[in-house]
């Protein structure tokens, strides 16, 4: 029985703790950084009621000490994304019948255990899982998952208070409801934020969810699942399973209950996923809904009017932040000829005073790339640069060791060819590409940006001319999903820049916004008549 109309107000966005030296919360995450670190967990997967514990078991280890071992967690089979399906279509029902009041209270809650009781731990798990620094594991794992589950919540309301016109004698309301079936999210390890955004966006709707975390962000994702569960989310709303991706989509696609994906991952994956999903239209009971951010190859193009050190520190955030390791990160970039020599002198001074090594130093700022993977094919666009001609040169960094993490230097290389591979193919890593342009040519620069990559995910333009900005704003409309002025391409915030891009960056469903949210409801509009007719005839029928 429903007693009130229950709104819940805009949130603000959470504090950024600083962690400056002496302070409560620096204390603390070095508290929970040790106590992480010298424990080693059993992690099962969750599915319904169960903790499943399979014996096959694969161990947990920081990217920047990979000999150490943080715990193992159990991999699945195919027999469990089965079980995950079933455990949440058994719990769909009450699920969606709860009252909204009540599935909202318990993603708030999560988020303020989030801010208060795990802050630290959330933190450090991010950290030692991930290999992020103090500030982008807050940035992320804190802030911005906080983020999404206060205003996905408030957003949510306010689709709920979107209703049409009645007329005299006439009623009408539409019903928001979930889709028809189940969800399945598909997370990557980078972010601990949209490894808890994916899942918790479409349950929040009403939807049950299978969710597949990625191997090597299983450590922080456990916690998360472990603080929705203390939040009060019922058994199997919410299924989190470790399994190989062939065999859980080989099941998933091919369910007749499967109702949408909600995915972040490699343009490829989810090339394969859509057409996988089109040719089972016959086998589904409704169309699914297909949600997917792949990634970018960010640029930045600095207009000859920039300031330089604005240009050199964008660069610098925008592509070394987290080893570069974003969708959003600064990948591509175009300088004007006229200040070449200056940013140039400056990028190696910068790169060259960023310290490198573990999380649990806190001076550092570079740490280490996800997995040996990663690692390896890194190594080996530096490798092919190093033996390019003139037409390809690094400035600096460059370096690769793996003996104790997988660590690469902060990289930046300059080219003459605009379409060298570095220019156009994401690498996921800590190495940006310099084109130098002819400063009196860039209207020219900007039509080639728009044309070189596949990807439009972000960009940014720098420039003191407010005609260079609003020529590079209309060039590049398409070109970026989310655009940004005399700033990085990268921390779009949750409230303030919905986050999204098109061509091979997929959909634009901007997560953060509800324009995500309304791919998870299925409307139903309702008319009630006062006074049915109750005949058939018109007054036009009629002759006299």
């Amino acid at each position: 029985m429903q007693y009130g109309d229950f709104y819940f107000p805009l949130p603000t966005n959470e504090p950024v703790f600083q962690y400056a030296p002496g302070s409560k919360e620096k204390a603390a995450l070095k508290q929970a950084l040790k106590e992480l670190k010298n424990q080693k967990i059993d992690v099962p997967m969750y599915i319904g009621s169960e903790e499943v514990r399979t014996g096959n078991t694969v161990s947990m280890r920081p990217p920047h000490e990979h000999r150490h071992v943080l715990g193992h967690f159990h991999m699945g089979e195919a027999k469990h994304v089965t079980k995950a399906i079933n455990a949440a279509l058994k719990a769909k029902d009450k699920w969606a019948n709860l009252s909204w009041e009540n599935r909202a209270n318990i993603f708030l809650k999560a988020a303020d255990l989030l801010a208060t009781k795990y802050r630290p731990y959330i933190n450090a798990a991010t950290m030692l899982g991930q290999s992020k620094n103090a500030i982008q594991a807050e940035l992320d794992a804190a802030c911005e998952l906080i983020d999404f589950l206060r205003f996905n919540v408030h957003y949510l309301s306010e689709i709920y208070r979107q209703q049409p016109i009645s007329t005299s004698g006439i009623n009408n309301r539409v019903e928001y409801r979930p889709l028809e079936g189940f969800v399945f999210a598909l997370t990557p390890f980078n972010f601990t934020a949209i490894g808890g955004n994916l899942p918790t966006s479409a349950a929040m709707c009403g939807n049950v969810v299978v969710w597949k975390c990625a191997d090597t962000q299983v450590y922080s994702a456990q916690l998360f699942m472990r603080i929705l569960k203390e939040a009060g989310l019922p058994d199997g709303v919410i299924n989190l399973i470790y399994v190989d991706g062939p065999a859980a989509g080989e099941i998933i696609f091919n369910h007749p209950d499967f109702a949408g994906i909600h995915f972040t991952g490699s343009t490829g994956v989810f090339n394969t996923i859509w057409q996988t999903i089109g040719n089972n239209l016959s086998k589904y009971r409704t169309y699914p809904r297909i949600v997917g951010e792949t990634g970018g190859k960010d640029f930045v193009i600095a207009h000859k009017s920039a300031d330089p050190d604005v240009v050199v520190t964008a660069i610098a955030r925008g592509a070394f932040e987290y080893q570069g390791q974003k969708c959003s990160a600064a990948s591509r970039v175009y300088i004007p000829s006229n200040m070449a020599q200056v940013i140039k002198k400056k990028l190696i001074e910068t790169v060259r005073s960023m310290k490198m090594g573990s999380v649990e130093d806190f001076t550092n700022f570079i740490n280490a790339v996800i997995d040996e993977k990663s690692f390896n094919k890194l190594e080996g666009y530096i490798k092919a640069a190093r033996k390019r001609d003139s037409k390809v040169k690094i400035w600096v960094g460059g370096k690769c060791d793996k003996s104790v993490g997988y660590f690469i230097e902060p990289t930046i290389i300059e080219t003459t060819d605009p379409h060298y591979v570095t220019m156009r193919e994401e690498l996921f890593g800590p190495i940006v590409t310099i084109y130098v342009y002819d400063e009196n040519k860039f209207d020219e620069t900007l039509k080639l940006i728009d044309q070189t990559s596949a990807y439009a995910l972000t960009g940014a333009v720098i420039s003191k001319d407010r005609y260079a900005v609003e020529q590079a704003t209309n060039k590049l409309r398409n070109s970026a999903g989310n655009f940004y002025i005399n700033d990085k391409p990268t921390g779009a915030v949750v409230g303030q820049q919905p986050f999204g891009g098109a061509r091979a960056s997929r959909t634009n469903d901007k997560a953060g916004s509800m324009l995500n949210l309304y791919r998870w409801l299925s409307a139903r509009t309702i008319k009630e008549t006062f006074n049915p007719p109750t005949d058939y005839g018109y007054p036009f029928m009629q002759e006299k």
